[in-house]
């Protein structure tokens, strides 16, 4: 595929500014409220909030927090934490938790609430990455193509601030995919897919039902101010993302 189709995920890229991200081609599904059926409140209940341990001396230096601090009911499901990734190597390790910037605590919580009410919980993949894990990536996979060959600073992933992302719905159903007992929504292709139909606004390949899934998400992450990298309908950067700083020495825990 060509250099422009290349994961962010995997990446360092500049964000996609707010306005690129809501200027969908005509053939695109525009976001939809179109939801379960369901009076799912803006907030989770006291009872479905974590009780999430306090976070390494070095990760609160580094104004880091657990994204279930932020969202209580997010699903997590960090796939480089297992070997079900690109890579097909573990990069992070055991006990490894989605740690996100305190700049996106706004954006998460508006962003997820509007899900909430949809009926939609927030599923993530991938949070705050290591520079070290990006080098390891590099390493292995030595294609700029794919992954971008490490960089001088942090930035997406390496700083904190952007996340990929998924939706499921809040209430048990039957569905083909489950993580954690909860029914993912069909995005049209599954995690770091390389192919054209990754794109966010992409319709080749990529049916109905999933171009407006895809709407959907966008729709709620814009809302908080995070931006879909148009390559990926799974990556959003939040504010600054694109902002080289320097690298963070903060464990995945």
């Amino acid at each position: 595929m060509s250099s422009s189709s290349a994961s962010a995920s995997t990446t360092s890229r500049p964000s996609t500014t707010a306005a690129s991200a809501t200027a969908s081609p005509p053939s695109a599904v525009r976001p939809s409220t179109a939801g379960p059926a369901t009076t799912a409140a803006t907030t989770p209940p006291a009872s479905s909030a974590p009780a999430v341990a306090p976070l390494s001396a070095a990760a609160r230096r580094a104004g880091l927090v657990d994204v279930r601090t932020v969202v209580p009911d997010a699903v997590v499901d960090l796939r480089y934490a297992t070997s079900a990734n690109f890579t097909h190597v573990r990069l992070y390790p055991a006990g490894a938790r989605c740690l996100v910037h305190t700049s996106m605590r706004s954006g998460l919580r508006t962003a997820a609430a509007r899900l909430r009410q949809q009926g939609y919980r927030l599923v993530f993949w991938d949070c705050y990455r290591p520079h070290p894990v990006q080098v390891q990536m590099f390493r292995i996979v030595p294609d700029p193509e794919y992954v971008a060959r490490p960089g001088p600073y942090a930035r997406s992933h390496e700083s904190g601030r952007s996340i990929d992302v998924t939706l499921a719905h809040a209430r048990p159903g039957t569905c083909t995919t489950r993580v954690q007992g909860h029914c993912l929504l069909g995005m049209g292709t599954g995690f770091d897919d390389f192919s054209d139909r990754a794109h966010a606004y992409a319709t080749d390949g990529v049916g109905a039902g999933a171009r407006a899934h895809r709407a959907i998400l966008r729709a709620a992450m814009l809302d908080g101010g995070l931006a879909v990298y148009v390559g990926e309908w799974w990556h959003f950067d939040g504010p600054g993302a694109d902002v080289g700083r320097p690298f963070l020495d903060a464990p995945l825990h």
